[in-house]
């Protein structure tokens, strides 16, 4: 297996450099408290220590993200990590993901806010996993702490993530990752595998006037596509026992595949312009700093098949190999001020340097297709941040001075807490920015697949309004208005198709951005409330959706639900912690999108519903120590029914009945 001997060799270095210990140090280890006492009073004042050391804790293990918000390591196991524990290692309640691990997840709900001021490269539906600048996580722990992340995939594969980070110092933190999974998959032709290298570093000078962190990310994603089902009703849902084994399913084709790589440079440091007290107990109230940001990141995106199908059309020539490249450059110099009652202000100036390109000119009978889109982005923004009394402030606003890609961004967040238990919040979004470049040019060995539309399509514009409020005893509420000009997607030409061509099932062939000229509205209410007895809790989600067009351009469910019922206990004298239940998850029937392998996105279809299935999975669950240990029987209904109609995507099944089994485990040394 491709990844097997990374994944031991990450493994075996873990363990040997941190003690087999799976506790966190406590108050009686004094000779290791001792010495990490010892250095940071050393390093800071130059003298020997003279108090008593205090326990470490867990407290101590800190995580910090890209917006600098710290939080602590968390071993505990509850229904949250329950929803986590994924490929995606985050709750995917408003996502239907495919047969196998590491493929495309359709989408139940939809959020058009751009956290980015910039377009991405596209081919949206092969990113789930691709670790983005904001995903990247900072260090600063007293002890080296590694986290390995287990889990089983779908035939011939495994899935791995692990951690090692370490402090050189107190003021200097490394850490290494690496997660790998390989998985083959219940078709024939459906193997998916990738591998995703992280590195990062902080630092911070003794007297605290100066620090920098950064990363490194190397990430190779690649998949087998098959263009889904030939004979769906005579082989998936009329329940024929002799195709029960999946790898007997007649495929669309067999011999495409497509890739992503990319590599990207981050460093993120500040100066202090004035002089904080040595005293580390007091700090100034008041403090001025520069500083600046840098990113760097080359990806493309690769599809190939070894000759012409159907499906796609005609091609120029054989075989076929499209490849998208975007390389971006990204500086931002910022001077910050921050006072105690003032709150935290930051003022800053962007430069974005995008070069996004293919390997040839083509010209056609319409129209020449340039190829490549290039430029520079200049942009001046602020950001606030302040915390006066129970109320929460926080903004960010970006305007763009030069450029064709983008225009503006503002976010803004108020939460106000009105006691220990609950609080109330809003936040409102807008922005305008061109669609990703994948809509605007792209190039294809097949013919239909060749368009131009930067000097066409307008900018996206999205403005949203939320509210929110969240309560330890009436459960947690959210509300979202969005209203949305020039909403770009993808769907079949009718202008170009033929009744012979859908009579055949050719749409594919015929799939081209498009740009909805009138205004859509989404609104979005998602509540989530637990209810507990006892040992036992009853865990509800509940989301509904509404959309108002003109067109039907955007489809998404009207209801989804998650309902678990679980139970909880420590056992064997407490050594062990026992959590298990049943999850049930539906959503309504819609015309879900369909998936286009070609250009690794969703498309519209308004032809077929699907959905209105349920989906029960059982779990077991435990925790020792810090080691968190997890069973699940996925899609456990599909043992007694006698419907094969569950789908995520028209012409992809969903998975049948499967048993999967992992674990997360710390060490602490």
């Amino acid at each position: 297996m491709k990844y097997f001997h990374l994944h031991l060799l990450l493994f075996l270095v873990c363990t040997t450099i941190c003690a087999q210990q799976d506790s966190i140090p406590t108050a009686k280890e004094t000779p290791l408290e001792r010495k990490i006492d010892s250095v940071t009073a050393t390093n800071q004042t130059g003298k020997s220590p003279q108090k008593k050391p205090e326990a470490i804790g867990i407290k101590d293990y800190k995580l910090i993200s890209a917006d600098r918000d710290t939080t602590n390591v968390d071993t505990t196991l509850t229904i949250g990590k329950e929803y986590k524990y994924n490929f995606l290692r985050r709750d995917d309640f408003e996502l239907m993901p495919f047969s196998n691990v590491g493929q495309p997840y359709n989408s139940l709900g939809v959020n058009f806010e751009n956290n980015s001021l910039y377009p991405e490269i596209g081919a949206t539906a092969r990113h789930f996993g691709y670790f983005k600048e904001e995903d990247i996580i900072y260090y600063n722990v007293p002890t080296p702490l590694t986290e390995l992340f287990f889990k089983t995939t779908l035939e011939q594969g495994q899935l791995l993530d692990a951690m090692l980070t370490f402090n050189m110092s107190p003021r200097l933190n490394i850490s290494l990752a690496y997660k790998g999974f390989r998985s083959l998959g219940k078709l024939r032709y459906d193997q998916a595998e990738s591998g995703n290298f992280r590195t990062s570093f902080n630092y911070r000078t003794a007297n605290n006037r100066y620090w920098i962190r950064g990363h490194y990310a190397a990430q190779d994603m690649e998949a087998e596509e098959s263009g889904g089902l030939l004979n769906k009703e005579e082989q998936f849902e009329s329940g024929d026992v002799d195709f029960l084994d999946r790898g007997r399913l007649d495929l669309v084709y067999e011999d495409a595949n497509n890739r992503i790589l990319g590599k990207r440079y981050f460093i993120d440091h500040q100066f202090n312009l004035v002089r904080p007290r040595k005293d580390s107990v007091k700090t100034r109230s008041t403090l001025l700093a520069i500083g600046h940001k840098f990113s760097y990141e080359s990806k493309f995106y690769q599809f190939n098949q070894d000759a012409q199908n159907d499906t796609f059309g005609e091609v120029f020539t054989g075989p076929i190999a499209d490849r998208a490249t975007l390389k971006t450059t990204y500086n931002q110099v910022s001077a910050n001020f921050s006072n105690k009652t003032l709150g935290s202000l930051s003022g800053n100036i962007n430069v974005y340097n995008y070069q996004y390109f293919f390997n040839s000119i083509i010209i056609t009978e319409d129209q020449t297709i340039q190829n490549k889109l290039n430029g520079d982005e200049i942009a001046m923004g602020a950001d606030y941040k302040n915390t006066i009394g129970r109320l929460d402030l926080k903004g960010r606003l970006r305007y763009n001075l030069s450029g064709d890609l983008t225009g503006t961004l503002f976010d803004g967040h108020a939460l106000y807490r009105l006691n220990d238990n609950n609080s109330i919040w809003g936040a409102v979004h807008g922005s305008s920015r061109a669609p990703n470049f994948n809509f605007l040019l792209y190039q294809s060995d097949y013919q239909n697949f060749n368009w131009q539309n930067n000097e066409v399509f307008e900018k996206q514009q999205v403005q949203t309004l939320t509210f929110g409020f969240d309560s330890k005893l009436f459960g947690n509420l959210e509300a979202k208005y969005t209203a949305m000009d020039n909403y770009t997607y993808f769907a079949v030409d009718d202008t170009l198709i033929t009744p012979e061509d859908i009579e055949s099932n050719l749409e594919n062939a015929f799939v081209r951005p498009f740009q909805e000229t009138s205004t859509i509205n989404h609104l979005k209410v998602k509540y989530n409330k637990e209810f507990r007895y006892r040992k036992w809790a009853l865990n509800n989600t509940v989301m509904y959706q509404n959309v108002t067009q003109e067109n039907q351009v955007l489809n998404v469910p009207d209801l989804v639900t998650r309902n678990t019922l679980y139970f909880s206990s420590d056992i064997f004298e407490k050594a062990m912690y026992l959590q298990t239940g049943v999850t049930f998850k539906y959503f309504t029937e819609y015309n879900m999108n369909a998936y286009h392998p070609l250009l690794g996105e969703f498309f519209l279809q308004n032809d077929e519903e699907l959905g209105g299935f349920p989906m029960i999975d059982f779990f077991i669950n435990a925790k020792v120590r810090q080691t968190r240990i997890y069973l699940k029987a996925e899609h456990l209904n599909t043992i007694w029914t006698k419907e094969y109609d569950y789908y995520a995507a028209p012409n992809y099944p969903y998975r049948d009945f499967v048993i999967r089994f992992g674990l997360v485990w710390n060490f602490f040394s």
